[in-house]
Protein backbone atom coordinates (compact mmCIF):
# COMPACT_ATOMS: atom_id res chain seq x y z
CA UNK A 1 0.00 0.00 0.00
CA UNK A 2 1.42 3.12 -0.50
CA UNK A 3 1.29 5.02 2.99
CA UNK A 4 3.42 1.17 4.09
CA UNK A 5 5.95 1.85 1.83
CA UNK A 6 6.82 5.60 3.75
CA UNK A 7 7.15 3.26 6.79
CA UNK A 8 10.83 5.14 7.33
CA UNK A 9 10.18 8.62 5.55
CA UNK A 10 9.98 10.82 8.38
CA UNK A 11 13.15 9.49 10.13
CA UNK A 12 15.04 9.65 6.78
CA UNK A 13 13.74 13.12 6.54
CA UNK A 14 14.56 14.40 10.25
CA UNK A 15 18.03 12.59 9.52
CA UNK A 16 18.86 14.92 6.50
CA UNK A 17 17.84 17.87 7.83
CA UNK A 18 20.68 17.96 10.22
CA UNK A 19 22.81 19.58 7.02
CA UNK A 20 21.79 23.13 6.33
CA UNK A 21 21.48 22.48 2.70
CA UNK A 22 19.83 19.61 3.08
CA UNK A 23 17.20 21.63 5.52
CA UNK A 24 16.94 24.19 3.07
CA UNK A 25 16.28 21.66 -0.09
CA UNK A 26 13.90 19.77 2.43
CA UNK A 27 11.98 23.34 3.23
CA UNK A 28 11.38 23.71 -0.97
CA UNK A 29 10.13 20.47 -0.89
CA UNK A 30 7.65 21.16 1.54
CA UNK A 31 6.59 24.27 -0.19
CA UNK A 32 5.87 22.85 -3.70
CA UNK A 33 3.56 20.07 -1.77
CA UNK A 34 1.66 22.50 0.26
CA UNK A 35 1.32 24.28 -2.95
CA UNK A 36 0.44 21.96 -5.44
CA UNK A 37 -2.29 20.50 -2.82
CA UNK A 38 -3.77 24.05 -3.07
CA UNK A 39 -2.92 24.16 -7.10
CA UNK A 40 -4.72 20.28 -7.06
CA UNK A 41 -7.83 20.23 -4.58
CA UNK A 42 -8.87 23.67 -5.76
CA UNK A 43 -8.67 22.27 -9.88
CA UNK A 44 -10.68 19.32 -8.41
CA UNK A 45 -13.37 21.14 -7.08
CA UNK A 46 -13.47 23.47 -10.43
CA UNK A 47 -13.08 20.11 -12.46
CA UNK A 48 -15.59 18.27 -10.32
CA UNK A 49 -12.69 15.50 -10.52
CA UNK A 50 -12.68 12.98 -7.33
CA UNK A 51 -9.49 12.26 -8.89
CA UNK A 52 -7.71 14.97 -8.69
CA UNK A 53 -9.07 15.86 -5.03
CA UNK A 54 -8.05 12.78 -3.41
CA UNK A 55 -4.59 13.25 -5.31
CA UNK A 56 -4.39 16.27 -3.98
CA UNK A 57 -4.61 14.87 -0.14
CA UNK A 58 -0.99 12.80 -1.40
CA UNK A 59 0.32 16.31 -1.91
CA UNK A 60 -1.24 17.43 1.19
CA UNK A 61 -0.10 14.27 3.31
CA UNK A 62 3.79 14.94 2.08
CA UNK A 63 3.60 18.61 2.73
CA UNK A 64 2.86 17.59 6.52
CA UNK A 65 5.20 14.81 6.52
CA UNK A 66 7.89 17.18 5.73
CA UNK A 67 6.88 19.97 8.15
CA UNK A 68 6.52 17.49 10.95
CA UNK A 69 9.81 15.64 10.44
CA UNK A 70 11.54 18.84 9.99
CA UNK A 71 10.41 20.67 12.99
CA UNK A 72 8.19 18.28 15.52
CA UNK A 73 10.42 15.58 15.90
CA UNK A 74 13.01 17.56 18.25
CA UNK A 75 10.24 18.54 20.56
CA UNK A 76 9.14 15.96 22.57
CA UNK A 77 7.39 12.94 22.39
CA UNK A 78 4.12 14.45 23.49
CA UNK A 79 4.11 17.41 21.38
CA UNK A 80 5.22 15.01 18.23
CA UNK A 81 2.03 12.96 19.01
CA UNK A 82 -0.08 15.46 19.13
CA UNK A 83 1.00 16.98 15.79
CA UNK A 84 0.39 13.45 14.18
CA UNK A 85 -2.98 13.63 15.95
CA UNK A 86 -3.41 16.98 13.52
CA UNK A 87 -1.93 15.15 10.60
CA UNK A 88 -4.37 12.20 10.82
CA UNK A 89 -7.39 14.73 11.61
CA UNK A 90 -6.88 17.17 8.67
CA UNK A 91 -5.72 13.84 6.14
CA UNK A 92 -9.33 12.72 7.52
CA UNK A 93 -11.42 15.42 6.83
CA UNK A 94 -9.73 15.71 3.35
CA UNK A 95 -10.14 12.28 2.80
CA UNK A 96 -14.07 12.05 3.80
CA UNK A 97 -14.44 15.43 1.64
CA UNK A 98 -13.07 13.46 -1.51
CA UNK A 99 -15.56 10.49 -0.70
CA UNK A 100 -18.37 13.07 -0.15
CA UNK A 101 -17.77 13.88 -3.75
CA UNK A 102 -17.38 10.48 -5.18
CA UNK A 103 -20.98 10.05 -3.90
CA UNK A 104 -22.41 12.80 -5.31
CA UNK A 105 -20.72 11.53 -8.72
CA UNK A 106 -22.19 8.40 -8.26
CA UNK A 107 -25.91 9.72 -7.44
CA UNK A 108 -25.41 12.83 -10.33
CA UNK A 109 -23.11 11.04 -13.19
CA UNK A 110 -21.62 14.22 -13.83
CA UNK A 111 -18.24 13.81 -16.01
CA UNK A 112 -15.31 16.04 -14.75
CA UNK A 113 -13.53 18.17 -16.82
CA UNK A 114 -11.27 16.16 -18.38
CA UNK A 115 -9.05 19.18 -20.41
CA UNK A 116 -8.54 20.47 -16.44
CA UNK A 117 -7.60 17.50 -14.82
CA UNK A 118 -4.94 16.83 -17.59
CA UNK A 119 -3.74 20.26 -17.20
CA UNK A 120 -3.76 20.48 -13.55
CA UNK A 121 -2.73 16.79 -13.07
CA UNK A 122 0.10 17.16 -15.80
CA UNK A 123 1.13 20.47 -13.60
CA UNK A 124 1.22 18.07 -10.13
CA UNK A 125 3.25 15.04 -12.40
CA UNK A 126 5.62 18.09 -12.93
CA UNK A 127 5.93 19.28 -9.40
CA UNK A 128 6.46 15.65 -7.70
CA UNK A 129 9.46 15.26 -10.63
CA UNK A 130 10.81 18.53 -9.71
CA UNK A 131 10.69 17.02 -5.97
CA UNK A 132 12.33 13.85 -6.69
CA UNK A 133 15.71 15.78 -8.89
CA UNK A 134 15.76 17.86 -5.54
CA UNK A 135 16.18 15.22 -3.51
CA UNK A 136 17.90 12.84 -6.22
CA UNK A 137 21.63 14.40 -4.99
CA UNK A 138 21.10 13.18 -1.17
CA UNK A 139 20.71 9.81 -2.14
CA UNK A 140 23.80 8.27 -0.51
CA UNK A 141 23.77 10.12 2.86
CA UNK A 142 21.89 6.73 4.20
CA UNK A 143 20.31 3.75 3.03
CA UNK A 144 16.80 4.37 3.96
CA UNK A 145 16.57 6.91 1.65
CA UNK A 146 15.79 4.71 -0.36
CA UNK A 147 12.22 4.36 1.10
CA UNK A 148 11.97 7.82 0.40
CA UNK A 149 12.70 8.07 -3.23
CA UNK A 150 10.34 4.58 -3.37
CA UNK A 151 7.20 6.79 -1.93
CA UNK A 152 8.18 9.88 -4.92
CA UNK A 153 7.95 7.43 -7.29
CA UNK A 154 4.61 6.04 -6.01
CA UNK A 155 3.58 9.54 -6.21
CA UNK A 156 4.22 9.48 -9.96
CA UNK A 157 2.10 6.45 -10.34
CA UNK A 158 -0.84 8.52 -8.74
CA UNK A 159 -0.20 11.31 -10.86
CA UNK A 160 0.24 8.97 -13.74
CA UNK A 161 -3.08 7.30 -13.00
CA UNK A 162 -4.98 10.63 -12.52
CA UNK A 163 -3.81 11.46 -15.97
CA UNK A 164 -4.71 8.09 -17.36
CA UNK A 165 -8.27 8.68 -15.74
CA UNK A 166 -8.47 12.59 -17.25
CA UNK A 167 -7.68 10.26 -20.79
CA UNK A 168 -10.48 7.73 -20.02
CA UNK A 169 -13.07 10.66 -19.31
CA UNK A 170 -12.23 12.27 -22.34
CA UNK A 171 -12.87 8.86 -24.34
CA UNK A 172 -15.63 7.82 -22.33
CA UNK A 173 -17.67 10.77 -21.76
CA UNK A 174 -18.05 9.01 -18.53
CA UNK A 175 -17.58 9.79 -14.82
CA UNK A 176 -16.63 6.46 -13.95
CA UNK A 177 -12.74 6.61 -14.42
CA UNK A 178 -12.58 9.37 -12.46
CA UNK A 179 -14.78 7.76 -9.56
CA UNK A 180 -12.95 4.70 -9.76
CA UNK A 181 -9.23 6.70 -9.48
CA UNK A 182 -10.71 8.84 -6.89
CA UNK A 183 -11.74 5.68 -4.88
CA UNK A 184 -8.36 3.95 -4.68
CA UNK A 185 -6.54 7.38 -3.46
CA UNK A 186 -9.20 8.17 -1.18
CA UNK A 187 -9.33 4.44 0.33
CA UNK A 188 -5.31 4.88 0.43
CA UNK A 189 -5.32 7.81 2.87
CA UNK A 190 -8.37 7.34 4.71
CA UNK A 191 -6.29 4.19 5.87
CA UNK A 192 -3.57 5.67 6.34
CA UNK A 193 -5.14 8.84 9.18
CA UNK A 194 -6.97 5.67 10.68
CA UNK A 195 -3.62 4.18 11.38
CA UNK A 196 -2.02 7.59 12.50
CA UNK A 197 -4.71 8.77 14.59
CA UNK A 198 -5.08 4.87 15.86
CA UNK A 199 -1.67 5.23 17.17
CA UNK A 200 -0.83 8.86 18.23
CA UNK A 201 -4.19 9.01 20.65
CA UNK A 202 -3.01 6.65 22.76
CA UNK A 203 0.62 8.28 22.44
CA UNK A 204 -0.83 11.87 23.53
CA UNK A 205 -2.71 10.82 26.26
CA UNK A 206 0.27 8.39 27.87
CA UNK A 207 2.74 11.41 26.95
CA UNK A 208 4.56 8.07 25.65
CA UNK A 209 7.05 7.72 22.04
CA UNK A 210 4.90 7.01 19.00
CA UNK A 211 5.86 4.07 17.09
CA UNK A 212 8.14 3.99 14.05
CA UNK A 213 6.13 5.33 11.05
CA UNK A 214 3.70 7.12 12.24
CA UNK A 215 4.60 10.27 10.95
CA UNK A 216 4.81 8.75 7.48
Amino acid sequence: MMDDCCSRKGDVIATLAVDPRQRRVLVVVMLVNLAMFAVEFGGGLFARSSALMADSVDMLGDAIVYALSLYALTKGPRWEAGAALAKGGIILLFGIAVIFEIADKLVNGTPPSSVLMLAVGSLALVANLSCLMLLWRFRSVSINMSSTFECSRNDVVSNVGVLAAAGLVAVTGKAWPDVAIGCIIAIVFLRSAWRVLSAAWPAWRSGGKLPTGVFD
